[in-house]
Parts: C-alpha cells; structure tokens; sequence
C-alpha cells in the first residue's frame, strides 16, 4: 500500500508554505510576503502517531506567474490534487473570505476527496469567530490554525488521521540508499534532469531562469533500491542577490549539497565556465562532498567540441578537484544518465570505505621510506602510525613528533600517494596532522 498523500491547496499568500513547515517540523518550503514564490511541488515524508504521511505544498490558486509560467504552476498543483488522498484548503482568518476563495472552494466541491479546510492565521481565541465565516465556503471541515502561533497543531494532525485511509501495520516506506543533489547555475538542465529520470513532468521546466525556487526532494528507484533526487534553484552571483527570494534559495541550494550522499555539479556545455560554478565548486570542497563534474546538453555541441577539450577546461579551472570525476550526458534524452547514477552509487560506496590500520601504516612506511619528508630545524619529522577515525568522509590521522614540520608541498605528496593507492580515490580525504601527546588536532588538509 502506498504511502497516503495529502496536499495543501489555497489561493495565494495564506500561508500554505508556513503550514507545510509547520507540519513538517522543518523550514523546507521558502516563506515570502511575495505572492507566487511556490512552483513546483515540494513533499515531505512526515510521521504522525507512527504513520508515514507525504505532505505536499503547492503553488497558489489563481496566481497570474510573473514569469508567464501559469499554466506550468497549475499543471503542479493539479497533479497534487489528483494523487493526493486529503486535501488541506488554506484560508486566511484575518483577510476574510475573498472571491478567489470561493474560486478554490468551487473547484474542490467537484474533487471527490476529503477536504478539510484550515482557517490559517487564527492566532489566539478572539479570532475563533471572525474564522467561521468559512463556513459558508460549505462541506468542508473547519479547523481553526496559526502556524506561527503553533496554535492547534495535535487537532489538525487528529483530524487528518482520521480522514486518511486504512493505516497498512506494514507501511514503512524504504530509506533512500542515496541522496544526489543536483547543482548548478541556472539554466543548465537540472529540473529537465529530475524529469527524465522519473518519467514523469515533476518539475517546471522553462527557459525562464530562476524557475526553479525551492529545494524539492523527488524519490525514483533504480535496480529495485530506492533514491532520493534533490532538485535544486539555480544560483546567480552574489551581487546580483537583490531579493529575498533569492537569498533563500541560495540557502536551500547549500543546505541541499549539505545534505547529499553525493553532488552533481551541472554545466552547460553550451555556455563558458561562471563564477557561480566555481563558487558552487568551492562550497562542494569546503563541504567534502564526493561530486561528479557533469556537462549537459552534451548533444548540442557533440559535433564541434571533443570531450577531450572539455576535461581539460574544466581540469584547468578547477585544479583542486582534480580526482573528481567527470560525466557527459543529455538530460533531455537521458543518454548516459544511468551511467553517471552508478557512478555515483560507486562514489557513495567510496565515501563510506574503510582501510584497516595495519594496511595503512604499511603504506605510510612505504611512502615515508621512498620519500622522507626534509629535515626542519636539522631535525627530521616522523611519522609513528597512522588510523583511518571516520567515513562520509574518509578521515586519517598521522601520529607525529612535528606537525608543523610537513611542508604544504609534502603534505599534498603524502595526500596524492593516499588517494592513487586507497579505495576512496575519487572522493574528498580529510587528512589531519597530530603531535603525539597533544590534545588537539593540527593542520586540516584537503587537497
């Protein structure tokens, strides 16, 4: 049995965003003063006295898009309302009923689904009468709510239950095996991306850049394992942030690449490296994220550019991501798509490798005795073992007498040698430099 979905629907600016947060317990959907901020469609899994929920936010009712993308934004929010098992109709208490109200209320009446209708912004008691006017929107269950006065919540959530069906004793749905986040500038075939691995129109797709403004979480399965594809908003230069709408979505863009197992970087093979991609770039390292380096479009310019000038552009611009693997694929068609899916399954497997302490210290013997670090002060720094601490990244410590004494340049020698003879070669090392008997680690290196 699948997991029961429920979709919040509402003309704009009720605050449906606030309460797909609320519920959700996380600021995941962006929360604006600015009518039409919400597109696509932005799920959650939710638990509620032990059940799995998918809660849905949508786009608003009625919205005219700035952006000519209506008819893309209605087609999202009529997809939620056709797959959704409960529908939660979001009115505001304090603007009273307005026609587009009546609009969404009309439009529900002809949807034979449960419909409970939530009287947002009811902040405390005194406003319990002004929010029963919705009853005459008819047939729907009134619950009066604040989502930011957390008024109400335990009701709403009962009520839901209860409208719900059947719970299966055997509903656990699957943990995704992987998180892959999709990043990129704008414009470089991400949604298009999600779209053609799922089969399915899932995300606007448009020329328009900043389609995209929220993070948006898509499960599809591959080979019977469930995976987990986060679609991110296309960034732009920082000086070019003039809203807050996009500053939150830059936020939602980091958060997303913090939250991956593994990052797609995306180019447009069409279009000159950007600053935004070698901002994105340097967020990925600093985050230590195993990453593909994957240029779109890749059909476009096949005939003109081979690829072997496009690793060593993008080699070139970036040396610090120089084991980084790098992907060509056409989102559009989905050539070479599943290629750079299992490619990115073997990163995954990379991230969480271990290497025994005694294979380990074999090797660092090996290397320090074919090339010993120089003296420092007439002194020789030395190296007594080494241990692998962590995974996701992988994370050696070398027990020495002198960390200071192991020159940046020997440092990236001894990182270099690690990643060629190790099974994580492809993913980000944290390497760290300890004196024995001290109580702190010293000098992080990632190279």
């Amino acid at each position: 049995m699948a997991v029961p979905q429920v979709a919040i629907v509402g003309r704009p600016n009720v605050g449906k965003s606030s309460i797909f947060n609320w519920l959700s317990g996380r600021r995941l959907a962006i929360v604006d003063d600015m009518a039409g901020v919400t597109r696509d469609r932005v799920s959650q899994l939710i638990e509620c006295e032990g059940r799995f929920v998918e809660l849905t936010d949508t786009g608003g009712i009625g919205i005219e898009d700035t952006d000519n993308l209506t008819r893309e934004v209605e087609a999202q929010i009529s997809a939620a309302i056709d797959s959704a098992d409960l529908l939660l109709f979001v009115v505001d208490t304090r603007s009273g009923i307005t026609p587009l109200d009546d609009h969404v209320a009309e439009r529900l009446r002809r949807v034979n689904k449960p419909v409970l209708c939530l009287a947002n912004k009811t902040d405390d008691a005194k406003l319990d009468s002004q929010a029963d006017e919705f009853h005459r929107l008819g047939g729907q269950e009134l619950i009066k709510v604040s989502a930011h006065q957390n008024r109400n919540k335990d009701l709403l959530l009962e009520h839901m239950l209860a409208l719900l069906p059947a719970a299966d004793p055997d509903q656990v749905p699957a943990e995704p095996e992987m998180k892959i986040a999709l990043v990129g500038r704008r414009n470089v075939g991400k949604s298009t991306f999600i779209n053609t691995l799922i089969q399915s129109e899932r995300m606007i797709v448009s020329e328009v850049p900043g389609t995209t403004r929220d993070s948006v979480d898509v499960r599809f399965e591959m080979d019977g394992k469930s995976f987990l594809a986060i679609d991110t908003p296309g960034l732009r230069k920082t000086k070019s942030v003039r809203s807050d709408l996009d500053f939150y979505s830059m936020q939602r863009a980091q958060r997303s690449i913090r939250r991956a197992d593994v990052v797609l970087m995306l180019f447009d093979a069409a279009e000159p490296i950007s600053q935004v991609d070698k901002h994105l770039c340097q967020y990925i390292l600093q985050q230590y994220k195993p990453c593909v380096l994957v240029v779109n479009k890749w059909d476009l310019v096949v005939k003109q550019t081979p690829t072997s000038a496009w690793v060593d552009y993008l080699r070139q611009t970036f040396p610090t991501l120089w084991y980084v693997p790098i992907a060509f694929i056409t989102g559009q068609t989905g050539k070479n798509m599943r290629a750079l899916l299992s490619h990115a399954q073997m990163l995954y497997k990379q991230s969480l490798s271990r290497i025994g302490t005694s294979d380990l210290n074999r090797l660092v013997r090996q290397v320090l005795e074919l090339h010993p670090p120089p003296l420092h002060k007439n002194r020789r720094p030395r190296v007594y073992y080494a241990t692998q601490v962590g995974t996701q990244p992988p994370t050696i410590v070398l027990m020495c007498n002198m960390p200071q004494a192991f020159a940046p340049d020997y440092r990236r020698y001894l990182m270099g040698v690690l990643r060629d003879q190790l099974s994580f070669g492809e993913v980000p090392i944290k390497m760290f430099l300890h004196r024995r008997g001290a109580d702190d680690y010293r000098d992080d290196v990632n190279v």
